[in-house]
């Protein structure tokens, strides 16, 4: 995969090009492009030239970072003052933050170069962003197919090359998923090594920004400017991940042990599988050392998160009620008719399913049996993860049981569609971090995943992995040639 933030800075620096220049190529891109992918839910080009003029004066004084002027994208769930941020649900319309994420702020003082915001699945609930009020994003590789999902109009943009990168969250496999589908590489950080302040709630305790980019060197640039505790976010951490991005290609993987775990692979696509396989086959051919893993707690991780997903849900949506902001129902006789009225009107319907799937677990008399149990069942599968930790220092797996679905594909029920977040759900779960890189193509010339998994705030551990694969592993999958591509 091809390298965009270095080859984009260098030019910037060398002044082969101008920020101002870069932006209004990527402007240019958006408005010939996004008819056709979706992408961008609304654009902030104004705001982008003004960033752009303060990137010049950066690089022009020598303070400049490797993505100062580099123009990107935040995912429609991210705050940024004054910019539309909807969640893509009709009952935040119009909803315009007063301040900014932490993870923004950092990028912003860099002088990045924001573009607009991007599509997604309804508060981040969905596998294919089908379920994004302003309709789903379409995957460049294929515009019959979906993006994935959630953050799948951000995977869509990087993909075809209308943002250089881009910021998403990742709950249950909402970054690395569509990463998979779209051919790009996803980046789930550990839980609390980037601030979640700014970002829209879903599952408190399983939501994470995370980064897609065009390569796993882009994906370090950006991780290593927005990780960091924060006092705005109580559950991020200080943790010195060191600069990644200049440690990749300082180490092969000779004596790295991989465990591989066969639930990873029960009900996975044959060519997955054995794409998957060969990808291990090269790192052992390099001097990784193979190592069976058993996790059967894998088999309990998807009712587990989507019992805590959807609890957290019924909680955090609590607060779209039409008093404070957003969309608000017409016709009325009183408070509590407004906001039945609001809500119906203006949640979707799988975000009402799992507002009502959450609450039910939340009752009195299921709470224990279902909700205390799960949390219960959370602790045994972050234990199991730990002692695997002591056998390997990362674990391979697929990113997803399929490639990318058709449009309009449903399946033969909601829990089959949840059934494909089976790989990424765990990461979720545990806290730990995550890397999905791309493969090669299935017979269908859709791209494949890989996630390579490690303990918590080895980021640069997996990162490095993912690093030798992508230069050295023969990956099927080239940058998509669209849009600005230098």
């Amino acid at each position: 995969m091809k390298e965009i933030i270095a080859p984009l800075s260098k030019m910037l620096s060398a002044g082969e090009i101008s920020s101002a220049e870069l932006t209004e190529k990527y402007i240019s891109a958006i408005e010939a492009d996004n008819e056709k992918y979706n992408a961008y839910v609304s654009t902030t080009f104004d705001k982008a030239r003004k960033a752009a003029e303060t990137a010049d004066k950066m690089i022009a004084d020598g303070t400049a970072t490797a993505l100062t002027g580099i123009p990107m994208t935040l995912k429609d769930n991210i705050c940024s003052d004054g910019d539309l941020t909807t969640c893509c649900s009709k009952i935040l319309r119009g909803f315009r933050p007063y301040y900014d994420a932490t993870a923004w702020t950092k990028l912003k003082a860099q002088g990045a170069v924001m573009l607009g915001k991007t599509n997604m699945d309804e508060f981040a609930m969905g596998s294919t962003s089908e379920t994004s009020c302003y309709g789903a994003p379409l995957n460049p590789r294929n515009t019959a197919h979906v993006t994935g999902g959630s953050s799948g109009g951000v995977a869509s943009a990087v993909c075809a090359n209308i943002a250089a990168y881009g910021l998403g969250s990742d709950t249950g496999g909402s970054v690395r998923q569509p990463a998979s589908f779209c051919g790009i590489v996803g980046l789930k950080p550990t839980y609390g090594a980037v601030s979640r302040y700014g970002l829209i709630a879903y599952g408190s305790s399983l939501d994470q920004i995370g980064v897609l980019s065009n390569s796993v060197k882009d994906a370090a640039i950006v991780f290593d400017s927005i990780s960091g505790v924060d006092e705005n976010d109580q559950t991020s951490v200080d943790f010195d991940f060191g600069n990644i991005a200049d440690s990749l290609g300082k180490a092969d993987v000779k004596g790295l042990k991989i465990g591989i775990a066969q639930e990873y692979f029960e009900g996975i696509n044959d060519e997955i599988k054995t794409a998957i396989f060969d990808a291990v086959k090269f790192f052992e051919d390099n001097g990784a050392e193979i190592v069976d893993i058993k996790l059967p707690v894998l088999k309990q991780a998807l009712p587990v998160y989507y019992i805590i997903a959807c609890a957290e849900a019924s909680s955090n949506l609590g607060r779209y009620d039409g008093i404070r902001y957003g969309y608000r129902a017409e016709n009325f006789n009183d408070v509590e008719e407004m906001i039945l009225k609001t809500r119906t009107e203006g949640f979707g319907d799988e975000v009402k399913r799992r507002i009502m799937l959450g609450t039910y677990v939340l009752s009195s008399g299921y709470y224990d049996a279902y909700y205390k149990k799960a949390c219960l069942l959370r602790e045994n599968i972050i234990a199991d993860f730990e002692d695997i930790f002591n056998t390997c220092d990362i674990i391979i797996a697929p990113t997803a049981p399929n490639t990318a679905f058709p449009l309009n594909f449903k399946g033969a029920s909601p829990v089959e569609m949840y059934l494909s977040d089976i790989a990424t759900v765990p990461i979720n779960i545990t806290g730990v971090p995550a890397i999905s890189v791309p493969v090669k193509n299935d017979s269908n010339g859709l791209p494949i995943g890989m996630q390579i998994i490690g303990r918590k705030f080895s980021e640069k551990t997996i990162m490095n992995a993912a690093y030798f694969f992508e230069k050295n592993g023969n990956v099927q999958v080239d940058n998509f040639e669209g849009g600005v591509l230098l």
